[in-house]
């Protein structure tokens, strides 16, 4: 549940109420609240020079064209369907293919990986692309402002105040978005009347002639595209304060959007035969003079907010990517002890090193703009597929689902057709950045899969008498009190056979309790969990941890607290057993094995799946280590290697041609 506090006491945001559209309005509105920075200029941008359209009837043609898009994509694609589209509250690319994943589509988690690495691709786009756009403005005053360094700067301060939380900072993120969006609303208002006519763009009947009669109305649909990006985070951010109060957070968002781009409008009517109006961005072009040195200080806090919640999107797919065995296991941090203000380190300062290398690339927003569209384009694409399995699954009427995907596919694909032809001016970065982090969750996926075809499971009773032996040979050193293994083991009377190599091949491991623990993941976000299985009594214990696919692997603080469920119902003893530490209360000891399986034959796989496993091999190296991804402490854990099966699969056995024995 997503809570906030007050006076003292909890207050469910995700309930319709004044706090709960307050903190929607600072999380999940900043990526598109912030597009007015950017979609006008990109629309003047994007006309031909020796176009023959009336430059009014131009700008009233892409007006009504964002008006429309704005109500497709973003009211009733996002806001009315999406959002009930929701996984126990939560919602996203990822959260939407853990609803339809049991449709027994093999290829759906295809789907979901080129949408969620497109996604995550916008959270290195998104905060170059705003907080450059927010400082831009000073060039009005200063041709010469160091627009690069002083973007480098504030992403810098964005990425590292992470890792301190950001919860304090966070409490105004709602207020000052709330005072941007009335700013945007006002500018935009007090423009109208230089030009009451631009109003005609609610018609859509001007959009359709734009796009019909104008030869660069593909470059005209990248421009406008720009305007619903923010639609995707929208979805995304469904689990932090809920549908309602996003919902009615939209009404008023929309509206002041829509006023601020039809007030730029109306004074590009009236300045586009002024001279240097080609330079000027019609959002700072709308403000007085006076105020553009406070409105880039306001618009460069409201791409702040944008970047901070991108950022924290970002951290958020990739913890959900964890638990559907599409990433690698990675320490997660909480470090203002709120659920959603989660902090991964090597995420963080990789998507910290990317923007910075964007920008230095770039070094112009406009030029940042195809990069952007496409990348979000993409993800939309695939949402829209997942939607319609979605649709499917609840078994709504197959002529509606069937108009919902032609229309959303075609305005869809449209757009993306718009953004792919700026390919070679900044959509390739996309490419590179959804590409390389897509094939790295396809090669972890199933190089996952690979390796589990050689991963031998063997029944745990089968062993029983010899641990049970084991305990009792004194001819053993002691290993330790209490010994714990990782297992992945899906049947409950299974085991893997490297556990049992390790505790009794590789070397005898004598304990007083064998604990083998064990995550099983659940659609709902939040379960917490778990389940004891006495295999042994008084020896063998199988610990089940039911965890949502939101909830973090921290395996170390919870089998903590199991230990200790165990010690208060008199289960194990809460004492060491050695007497000498017993008599002052000390508590067992206890000690982590964590195998890793080091090789797999090279015979026994496809040339196909030997690229996967090198490739698995490599984003194994961006995790981290099992007991640092699940909070375990290296002062207790031993890692040893196991092979990945005992037997000569696939191999002739070598024959014997002579034997000779001399005597001595």
């Amino acid at each position: 549940m997503a809570e906030g506090m007050e006076g003292g006491h909890h207050i469910d945001i995700k309930k319709l109420s004044f706090i709960g559209i307050l903190v929607s309005l600072g999380i999940v509105f900043g990526d598109i609240g912030t597009s007015p920075l950017y979609v006008m200029k990109a629309i003047v941008n994007a006309r031909e020079s020796g176009s023959t359209m009336p430059f009014n009837e131009y700008i009233e043609g892409a007006l009504s064209c964002i008006i429309w898009t704005l109500t497709l994509q973003t009211t009733i694609k996002y806001v009315i369907i999406a959002l009930r589209a929701d996984n126990k509250g939560e919602g996203g690319i990822l959260a939407l293919f853990s609803l339809v994943k049991n449709l027994k589509k093999g290829w759906l988690y295809l789907i979901a990986i080129v949408g969620a690495a497109a996604l995550i691709a916008d959270g290195v786009i998104t905060p170059s692309l705003t907080v450059m756009s927010a400082i831009e403005g000073l060039e009005i005053y200063n041709p010469h402002t160091p627009v690069v360094p002083i973007t480098i700067g504030i992403l810098i301060v964005i990425f590292v105040v992470q890792q301190f939380g950001t919860s304090f900072i966070g409490k105004f993120f709602g207020p000052v978005m709330v005072v941007w969006f009335l700013v945007l609303g006002g500018l935009g208002l007090s423009h109208l009347s230089e030009n009451f006519e631009i109003l005609r763009s609610f018609n859509p009947y001007y959009g359709y002639k734009l796009i019909a009669n104008s030869p660069s109305a593909i470059v005209i649909l990248g421009a406008v595209f720009l305007c619903t990006t923010g639609a995707e985070a929208l979805y995304s951010d469904l689990g932090h304060c809920g549908a309602k109060n996003i919902r009615v957070s939209w009404v008023f968002v929309k509206i002041m959007l829509i006023l601020n781009y039809l007030g730029q409008g109306a004074w590009l009517l009236t300045n586009y035969n002024k001279p240097g109006f080609s330079v000027v961005n019609p959002f700072f072009g709308i403000m007085e003079e006076w105020m553009v040195i406070p409105g880039v200080i306001l618009a460069t806090a409201a791409a702040i907010i944008a970047s901070q919640a991108l950022i924290t999107g970002s951290f958020t797919i990739f913890s959900e990517a964890m638990s559907l065995n599409l990433w690698p296991n990675q320490k997660i941090d909480y470090p203002s002890g709120v659920k959603g203000q989660m902090y991964i380190p090597r995420i963080n300062w990789g998507l910290l090193l990317l923007c910075i290398v964007v920008v230095l690339h770039f070094r112009e927003s406009g030029k940042m703009e195809a990069a952007y569209g496409l990348s979000i384009t993409v993800t939309m694409l695939m949402t829209t597929v997942l939607l319609v399995f979605w649709l499917l699954k609840r078994r709504v009427n197959k002529g509606l689902i069937l108009v919902f995907a032609l229309v959303y596919m075609a305005i869809e694909l449209g757009f993306f057709s718009a953004n792919i032809i700026k390919f070679f001016d900044g959509g390739w970065i996309t490419v590179i950045l959804a590409g390389f982090i897509g094939v790295c969750m396809y090669a972890w996926f199933n190089g996952r899969l690979i390796k589990t075809k050689f991963i031998k499971f063997i029944k745990l009773e089968n062993y029983i008498p010899i641990i049970k032996d084991m305990k009792l040979d004194e001819t053993i050193p002691k290993y330790a009190t209490n010994l714990a293994y990782l297992s992945r083991a899906k049947r409950n009377d299974e085991i893997e056979s490297k556990i049992i190599y390790s505790i009794i091949k590789k070397q005898p491991k004598r304990a007083d309790h064998y604990f083998i623990l064990s995550i099983t993941n659940q659609e709902d976000p939040y379960t917490f969990t778990y389940s004891v299985d006495e295999v042994l009594p008084g020896t063998i214990y199988k610990i089940n941890f039911m965890l949502g696919f939101k909830m973090d692997r921290r395996i170390n603080d919870y089998f903590d607290m199991v230990l200790r469920d165990l010690m208060a119902d008199g289960v194990i003893p809460s004492r060491s057993s050695h007497p000498s530490l017993r008599a002052h209360n000390i508590p067992p000891d206890l000690k982590y094995v964590i195998i890793d399986n080091t090789y797999i034959n090279d015979i026994l796989l496809t040339v196909k799946e030997k690229i996967i496993m090198n490739i698995y091999n490599f984003v194994k190296y961006v995790g981290s280590d099992d007991f640092k991804a699940w909070g375990i402490t290296s002062h207790n854990v031993v890692v040893e290697s196991a092979p990945m099966t005992e037997d000569c699969v696939g191999k002739s056995k070598i024959q014997q041609c002579e034997y000779i024995r001399h005597n001595s």
